[in-house]
């Protein structure tokens, strides 16, 4: 994430977090969670596995697949313990994974997410970002197979 892989939109995620935290207008600031979870939960070893099967034309989602792992194996209830130990039982959640919110969420709702705020690709919205084919490809996969809540239709051709 925090190398700007040219495979994945997570450097760009991470630095877009923290623009929009320190902008004026933005009082309230924000937190950021790193949790280490390198290949959405595999590990680095597992994930470098997975770019060789991607290498050869498997997606993100197929190449964990058969590398015998979930789509995605992360859990977030440390993220959640963390927020409530910060005081926050209300979050805006920056992230297109639904699966993610519910996670944070908790199993109880501990925590609650009053807004989901859409990370839309910087060269989505034409203000620079990296683009390529195979992150196009990436996130059309996360769309199609994951559910992310993005719309394909609104990238620039």
């Amino acid at each position: 994430e925090t190398a700007w892989s040219a495979r994945c939109d997570c450097g760009e995620q991470l630095d877009e977090a923290a623009r929009l935290m320190s902008l004026p207008g933005n009082k309230a600031g924000g937190i950021i969670i790193y949790l280490r979870q390198e290949g959405r939960g595999i590990g680095l070893g597992e994930k470098l596995k997975a770019y060789n099967l991607q290498d050869l034309g498997s997606d993100t989602v197929e190449a964990n697949l058969l590398l015998r792992h979930p789509a995605d194996a992360r859990s977030y209830g440390l993220a959640t313990a963390m927020l409530l130990d910060l005081g926050q039982p209300e979050v805006r959640l920056l992230t297109n994974n639904p699966d993610k919110i519910r996670a944070v969420e908790g199993p109880n709702r501990e925590v609650v997410v009053k807004e989901r705020v859409a990370m839309v690709p910087l060269s989505w919205k034409g203000r620079g970002g990296f683009r390529s084919e195979e992150v196009e490809g990436y996130l059309k996969t996360k769309i199609e197979k994951m559910g992310h809540m993005l719309d394909m239709a609104s990238v620039p051709r």
